[in-house]
């Protein structure tokens, strides 16, 4: 009797672990989350297709910043959980979790949308997407943490319309550290930018999770 209920066990176990995955990314909406990102891809190669964006170099910028936006905030809606008391009690540690799923999405929509406009560095073309991409889902996970994540995306939107909105002073343009969103690609100032704020969200929200939020009213 004892070998079949440990063989059974030992099944159990391991077809815990299998599912145990798949459980978390269904729970977090994650295969919803791969859709939307799928779908913003396509719709930055729709529009960097288009003639006019490549005759001035300025046409681009809206697209190097509006994709990242939207591939940030499709990120922080899968960071909202709806059994948050239950992962703060559960006997599992979840921050490897948390960063395997920022890990993941983050390098996702880098990927994607990198691919989606092939270009020169100097004409912001894939370089400045993936920088522009970690760093927007950077700042997302640390709205998480700081608001919640079905508001994640509101300091994401706030600082990259602040700097769009700024970008034709000189003083921003050529600031690589606080305009790095309107750079090129190739500057390291907005790349350190970039990175620094993507490690810094990314390990903030995985260590402690998106703010606990209340039923919507």
């Amino acid at each position: 009797m004892n070998a079949p209920q440990t063989s059974w066990a030992a099944r159990s176990a391991s077809g815990h672990r299998f599912r145990s995955p798949a459980l978390y990314a269904r729970s977090r909406g994650i295969p919803a989350t791969v859709a939307a990102l799928v779908c913003a891809a396509l719709l930055t190669v729709w529009t960097a297709s288009r003639p006019d964006a490549y005759l001035d170099p300025d046409r681009r910028v809206p697209l190097v910043a509006l994709a990242p936006l939207l591939a940030a905030a499709a990120t922080g809606a899968s960071l909202h959980t709806h059994t948050r008391e239950l992962d703060d009690t559960a006997v599992r540690r979840w921050w490897p979790r948390r960063l395997a799923h920022l890990l993941f999405l983050g390098a996702l929509s880098a990927a994607l949308l990198a691919l989606a406009v092939p270009g020169h560095a100097q004409e912001f073309g894939a370089a400045a997407m993936v920088r522009n991409t970690l760093g927007a889902v950077g700042i997302t996970a640390g709205g998480a943490v700081l608001i919640g994540a079905r508001l994640s995306w509101m300091p994401t939107t706030l600082y990259f319309s602040a700097v769009y909105l700024s970008a034709a002073s000189p003083r921003v343009n050529n600031a690589t550290v606080v305009g790095w969103l309107v750079q090129p690609g190739p500057q390291h100032g907005a790349w350190a930018a970039g990175l620094v704020l993507f490690v810094t969200g990314t390990a903030l929200c995985a260590a402690r999770g998106a703010r606990p939020e209340g039923p919507r009213g």
